[in-house]
């Protein structure tokens, strides 16, 4: 073990004193006991270059609303999807039920943890893989493939015929139950198939999951089975589309366009796991045990934002996935690394390169939103960036937010972009094997 170095009296003597030398800690010290952290040290500086003017502005329905759950990638995936929708039936507002496709994505969620705790029947109970599985359970959060699997397999319908419920809304309780089974079926599987071998799990684990079915019908209502398609168009004309199933409704509205997407990242590492122009997938992650497994592209951040301006300009908006943890202002919905000064106030420097910040854990994606415009500049480079939201519509712009340039190139990591866009060498990179990550990587962590 390395030689310690212990905090002592003498040296925190010496500090206190430095402290009280400079009267600007005095100032700070009672601004901050009426007042939070983020008020004290924002800074109105750059706010004239955070004005909700685009040059690219695509034109979009309300914000939605996720409430208290991590279903952020749901909502934002579609929101992507109504759109396309919309603009086929001449629509001013509608959205996709969201209930509908989180209770299916739930349930394809246990089955996929179940079916990887078996896959690692064998190991310690300590091992990481399995520890890691266990921590992190069933959660709310995905990925931009397991969106695809999941309306590949059920499909989609209208909210107004599957709204949100107070469960749906709220899911942590739910799914604190489901997790606690998930890890008492872990010990309860490995006993079982010593005793009677896998056909003694794969009972159990039949059994678990039919109850947790009703489980998430009690939480979520009874699936969707048949209905009909009644909207208004912009005109006011009422309209009756009869006899749908999500499958059907599905594949006559969207199909085979969201097989156009790919799943394109930002992981800069200079020394690994990462390289540019290579596809990476992650061990023990998604959602649909027979579906596509998750894949990523990676590109460098300039490729990145060339791929995404590229599909605004076609009046394409953008799911991606981001790090929205530092230098936000949820009133006024802004991202700007500029608007909040850390350093003048505490001497102490938050600012990361973004390779090194993915290896020591700094950063990762933690939610999913919609690119709906971007501001260039006369030479073509974005100075800011119009955000389609899921917090509702009290905060920002009815919803809508801004990033700053250099907030974005910093905290954005992933954006699902149309095969078109890509070259020839990139959907050629996306198309070999994709290398495989470890089940923790930052790559990863929207799906938690």
């Amino acid at each position: 073990m390395k030689k310690i170095v212990p905090i002592t009296n003498a040296h925190l003597c010496e500090v206190a004193k430095e402290y009280s030398k400079d009267p600007r800690n005095a100032v700070l010290r009672h601004a901050l006991s009426k007042t939070a952290i983020p008020d004290v040290v924002h800074s109105k500086d750059s706010c004239a270059s955070i004005k909700p003017q685009f040059s690219i502005d695509i034109k979009t329905m309300g914000a939605t609303n996720q409430k208290q759950s991590g279903r952020c990638w749901i909502f934002a995936a579609t929101n992507v999807l109504r759109e396309i929708i919309a603009k086929k039936c001449d629509i001013k507002e509608f959205e996709i039920s969201q209930a509908h496709f989180a209770f299916y994505d739930r349930l394809e969620k246990i089955n996929f943890a179940l079916e990887s705790i078996i896959d690692l029947i064998d190991v310690d109970y300590d091992d990481r893989v399995l520890q890691h599985v266990l921590t992190w359970g069933v959660g709310d959060g995905g990925q931009w493939d397991m969106f695809v699997n999941i309306v590949k397999k059920y499909g989609i319908c209208p909210k107004l015929v599957n709204d949100e419920t107070t469960q749906s809304d709220q899911t942590w309780i739910s799914a604190s139950l489901i997790n606690a089974n998930i890890r008492k079926f872990a010990s309860d599987a490995r006993i079982a198939y010593k005793k009677g071998g896998m056909e003694k799990v794969r009972k159990l684990q039949a059994e678990l999951m039919d109850k947790c079915y009703k489980l998430l019908v009690n939480c979520y209502g009874l699936p969707v089975d048949k209905f009909d398609f009644e909207y208004v168009d912009s005109k006011n004309a009422y309209h009756i589309e009869k006899g749908f199933t999500p499958k059907s409704f599905f594949d006559k509205y969207i199909g085979s366009e969201l097989d156009e997407y790919v799943s394109v990242i930002n992981a800069p590492t200079a020394s690994g796991p990462y390289e540019f122009n290579k596809s990476y997938t992650i061990a023990y992650l998604g959602n649909v045990v027979e579906g596509n497994g998750i894949r990523h592209l990676n590109v460098s951040m300039p490729r990145l934002k060339e791929l995404i301006i590229a599909q605004l300009k076609d009046q394409q908006i953008t799911w991606f996935g981001s790090d929205v943890s530092f230098y936000g202002e949820r009133k006024d919905g802004i991202w700007d690394d500029a608007t909040f000064d850390y350093k003048s106030a505490f001497d102490l420097e938050f600012k990361m390169d973004k390779g090194e910040g993915l290896k020591y854990r700094y950063s990762a994606m933690n939610h999913a939103m919609v690119i709906t415009g971007v501001n260039l500049d006369d030479k073509g480079v974005p100075t800011k960036w119009k955000i389609e939201n899921s917090w509702g519509n009290e905060n920002g712009n009815k919803g809508y937010y801004i990033m700053s340039a250099s907030w974005f190139d910093m905290f954005t990591y992933q954006a699902a972009i149309k095969r078109k866009y890509l070259s020839p060498e990139e959907l050629k990179a996306y198309n070999t094997k994709p290398i495989v990550l470890k089940p923790w990587d930052p790559m990863g962590t929207l799906a938690k």
